[in-house]
């Protein structure tokens, strides 16, 4: 049984997709044991609540430095033992003490399709606004494991959106969470759970088929 617990600084609809998948078997073999936000009037704890799943606040305001923070996530991480930490729309720079424990343990969704419109800056609704300024054609999201670097980890799983004529960028972050981030980080986490991602030649990952 993968044990995850789920990091989130706002809504949390990715969390809810997974609470969601959990509850009719599109995720298997997996418990969420917990849901940690940044923020301590975040829907997405709201929703923990709803699934009978213990959430807590960790705000950087309430710490007299970053590193007193930095200790205190990864004091409540920790405090669920997970095996697999799920990055969910967490809008905070992880401590390197954080990343080095849990190497190969953390996954995020980043709404594009690295390599492009990732890294520094690119986040939330701001990568949205880069993919329409941009003028390309298809965007989409990555499910990838996080490592020392932003947006630098290995890929496990993508999925493309196409860009429509007339998108804002509210109406195409709708569309990319609808048909490729509420799909693939369920996917991924499933995928994980039952031992289904190998490694190619390259020593890049694919997932084989149930």
């Amino acid at each position: 049984m993968l044990r995850i617990v789920v990091l989130v600084s706002g809504g949390g609809t990715n969390l809810q997709a997974i609470i969601d998948s959990i509850s009719n078997g599109k995720i298997t073999n997996t418990k969420l044991c917990g849901v940690i936000s940044n923020k301590k009037d975040a829907y997405a704890l709201l929703r923990a609540e709803k699934a009978g799943v213990p959430g807590v606040s960790v705000s950087k305001k309430d710490y007299a430095s970053g590193e007193q923070f930095h200790e205190a996530l990864l004091a409540a991480i920790d405090s669920f033992s997970p095996d697999l930490v799920v990055l969910a729309g967490f809008l905070v720079i992880l401590p390197k003490q954080l990343v080095e424990k849990y190497e190969g343990r953390i996954i995020n969704i980043h709404p594009s399709l690295i390599p492009s419109f990732c890294g520094d800056g690119f986040y939330g609704l701001h990568v949205h606004e880069a993919v329409l300024a941009r003028g390309v054609k298809v965007t989409g999201a990555t499910v990838h494991f996080v490592d020392s670097g932003t947006d630098t980890g290995s890929i496990l799983l993508q999925k493309a959106v196409s860009v429509q004529p007339g998108d804002t960028p509210e109406v195409l972050q709708r569309r990319v969470m609808e048909e490729a981030e509420w799909n693939i980080l369920p996917a991924a986490i499933d995928g994980i759970a039952n031992g289904r991602f190998k490694k190619d030649a390259n020593g890049n990952y694919y997932m084989e088929e149930k």
